[in-house]
């Protein structure tokens, strides 16, 4: 497929097409005097777009919202959900519009703008997000793809002086997200909240034969199910949800808002808000200052995720009437999680394969570098120095040095069990360990360049989380300690 000018772009609009009741048409407003301050070449050719249309005024024009993307239908979605455990009703795209969907060389990508103004789902919201938190979401989305988790991607981000009141008064900006569906568990949960199970059976029928045509499918010799695709879509979610959790755990992030609206049907990260990869580690680490009874932090992200895949159970309950064989998919999620969790640990460990004696080695690191507030990313990392001689710059990360060297002689001898060479053991985890991770410090740095109109931080960090697991010379205070002031950032849902 040859690279193509915004204007060949292929537009499919599959959402569109589904009933009025899903969606409201209507324009974004757009920003005064917009700014293109930043446009991710990498992003643009999942969708084809050659990279000399991102610094043309077309370009421009439509992911401020001043115009049409050609070919799209406009929308907002509506959705409802769970927010913090407690039922919240009608929510829906509040700041968001959904441009249209564009035929990529690898499949469909929906684009939408976050940040474009008010809707009819806004509520109380003034329908505006700021410089501050798009650039988190913008940064945040491309780190997550370098570490290899599934996410929503970031295509542009438009900046203005427009202001915009949260804590303080803030400048406005837009930021391009793209995924291959936006459609959420609260998507779901309207309909059934709604007691209207035409409409979810409509849902359900469009994510299964656009997303997962596999869960029609039948096994050889048995007879067809009318609810079998129901109960099999519910697996599916289930297991990719179950997977995302632990890619989330392996690399230390915390979402902050699992609410039900913010999870997604394809199991992707999606809605960055107040996020976090942790710096010193806690078990018990709440990255969002909102979240004041710790619901999301990092140690109950798992099974706040079941909690959630048991919203979307009982909305799918109005379909499939056989209560046992729903909550039989759901009891698989944990079985899921943790074979993924554990082979995901056991290869940051440099171990061949998991056994059932690694647990309490696993454990015991965690442990260790919860009491001593060891850091998450430069632990892991720096495992492989002592199968070269470096134990200190392990053993320097912990205040009771003598437990992080005896633990360290435990990690060893189960190393050596295995009997394979140090090179190898070595690479293995330098290629699951990774060296640069979007701290909230070096994420704050960003936005204050951003802030001048400066985007050189936007494009170092860029460069270096789309290749996270390798060092690169000259880049070092990226892979460092965070700074003393690093401890006094707080993110929150204004984030």
């Amino acid at each position: 497929m040859n690279a193509l000018s915004l204007t060949e772009l292929q537009a499919v609009n599959s959402f569109a097409a589904l009933p009025a009741a899903f969606y409201t048409r209507l324009e974004p407003q757009g920003l005064n005097n917009p700014r293109l301050l930043h446009a991710n070449a990498d992003a643009a050719a999942l969708i084809g777009l050659a990279p000399d249309a991102l610094s043309t005024p077309e370009f421009l024009s439509v992911f401020s919202g001043a115009q049409p993307l050609p070919g799209g239908d406009t929308l907002a979605a509506v959705y409802s959900g769970h927010q913090f455990g407690i039922w919240a009703g009608q929510l829906g795209d509040g700041r968001a519009h959904l441009l249209g969907e564009v035929q990529g060389p690898q499949g469909g990508w929906e684009l939408q703008l976050k940040g474009s103004g008010m809707t009819p789902y806004s509520r109380m919201g003034d329908g505006r997000a700021v410089l501050r938190s798009s650039v988190r979401e913008y940064l945040a989305s491309e780190a997550m793809h370098g570490l290899g988790v599934p996410t929503t991607r970031a295509l542009a981000l438009v900046v203005s002086d427009d202001p915009v009141m949260r804590e303080t008064v803030e400048t406005a900006a837009i930021v391009t997200r793209m995924s291959p569906s936006f459609v959420r568990f609260g998507s779901f949960e309207h309909w059934s909240s709604r007691r209207q199970p035409d409409m979810l059976k409509t849902l359900a029928d469009y994510v299964i034969d656009r997303y997962y045509p596999e869960c029609r499918e039948t096994a050889v010799g048995e007879s067809g199910n009318e609810t079998a695709p129901y109960i099999n879509l519910l697996r599916a979610v289930t297991r990719r949800t179950a997977l995302l959790m632990a890619d989330w755990q392996a690399v230390g992030f915390c979402h902050g808002v699992m609410n039900t609206d913010n999870m997604s049907i394809l199991g992707l990260t999606l809605d960055y808000g107040p996020y976090g990869f942790m710096d010193g580690f806690r078990l018990g680490h709440v990255c969002n200052h909102s979240d004041s009874e710790g619901r999301y932090s990092w140690n109950r992200q798992p099974s706040v995720a079941l909690w959630n895949l048991y919203r979307l159970g009982g909305s799918l309950h109005m379909l499939v009437q056989d209560v046992e064989a729903l909550r039989a998919v759901l009891d698989e999620f944990e079985a899921v999680f943790t074979r993924a969790f554990h082979d995901k640990m056991g290869a940051k460990l440099g171990l061949a394969a998991w056994q059932p004696a690694d647990e309490a080695l696993l454990d015991d690191l965690l442990k260790l570098m919860d009491a001593n507030g060891a850091d998450f990313t430069l632990t892991w990392r720096r495992l492989a120095n002592a199968l070269q001689g470096q134990r200190r710059t392990f053993e320097d990360l912990f205040i009771d040095r003598t437990a992080a060297a005896d633990w360290l002689d435990r990690l060893l001898a189960r190393q050596a069990q295995d009997g394979r060479p140090a090179p190898e053991v070595i690479a293995g985890m330098n290629a699951v360990n990774p060296v640069y991770v979007l701290r909230n410090h070096l994420a704050e740095e960003a936005i204050r360049a951003a802030k001048t109109g400066d985007a050189g931080e936007i494009d170092t960090l860029m460069k270096l989380l789309r290749n996270p697991y390798v060092e690169q010379d000259g880049y070092e205070r990226y892979a460092a300690l965070p700074p003393d002031w690093a401890g006094g950032i707080e993110v929150s849902c204004s984030s």
